[in-house]
């Protein structure tokens, strides 16, 4: 059991660091290649795991070698679009001018049901809300509703607003979060002031919010109501 679990420390952080050196996109939707190098990199490391008469080292370099090839292929698909279409595929447009398009959804085996699924994913319930829908290579589908159909804007309205960021977490569970009051260009002391004033202590705060206007949203541990307040000095670029 002791084995196991010195093997199961080693692989652990290894596969977290190889998913990671792979790109963020690996944490999300996937390539196809992207996604076979994920499967084998995830069964290669339970290997050793499950068998302890193999060494650790087997487990180790196919994954280290799978992990530099997936990043040799990441850029020759970044520096030859052929390559990358011919491996990851091309986007398919399975919706045009609101009519549907029989012949893709065949060819990529798209059923009624699943042109469905996708559209009701995007919050479209209604075939004929849509103008433009498109398969991406990663298997996602997006959609590009009828402008007659779409949420109008503000700048349709005409209706002035400033472009912000949106609030970011300066507390999180009793404690400071640094890059955060670095972002909002203010200092643990304004903050615990303001908490003071308000009959709290950083301790006492769960989740604590602010934006570059200094609006404050404060949640305490006690689940009392949570308090919108203002912190004063913040003033982050806007632009």
């Amino acid at each position: 059991m002791s084995v196991i679990l010195i093997r199961s420390l080693i692989l652990y952080p290894l596969v977290i660091f190889a998913v990671r050196l792979m790109g963020k996109r690996q944490l999300g939707e996937l390539q196809p290649s992207e996604l076979v190098i994920t499967i084998l990199v995830s069964n290669i490391a339970t290997l050793p795991l499950e068998d302890v008469n193999i060494p650790v080292i087997v487990g180790i370099t196919p994954i280290l070698s799978l992990v530099s090839f997936e990043v040799i292929v990441s850029w020759l698909n970044l520096h030859f679009p052929k390559l990358r279409k011919l491996i990851s595929g091309s986007p398919k447009i399975i919706v045009r001018g609101g009519k549907i398009e029989r012949d893709i959804l065949r060819e990529l085996r798209f059923s009624a049901d699943d042109l469905l699924m996708a559209l009701r994913s995007k919050d479209i319930f209604d075939l004929s809300d849509v103008q433009f829908a498109i398969v991406e290579t990663t298997g996602s589908v997006s959609v590009m509703k009828k402008q007659t159909e779409d949420t109008p804007t503000r700048s349709d309205m005409k209706i002035a607003a400033d472009c912000t960021d949106p609030p970011v977490m300066i507390i999180s569970d009793g404690k400071f979060v640094p890059q955060a009051l670095e972002t909002l260009r203010t200092g643990r002391a304004s903050v615990e002031a303001l908490l003071k004033a308000n009959g709290l202590t950083v301790n006492e705060v769960f989740i604590m919010t602010a934006d570059c206007d200094g609006n404050c949203f404060v949640a305490d541990k006690n689940g009392k109501a949570p308090k919108h307040l203002t912190l004063g000095g913040n003033n982050c670029d806007k632009s």
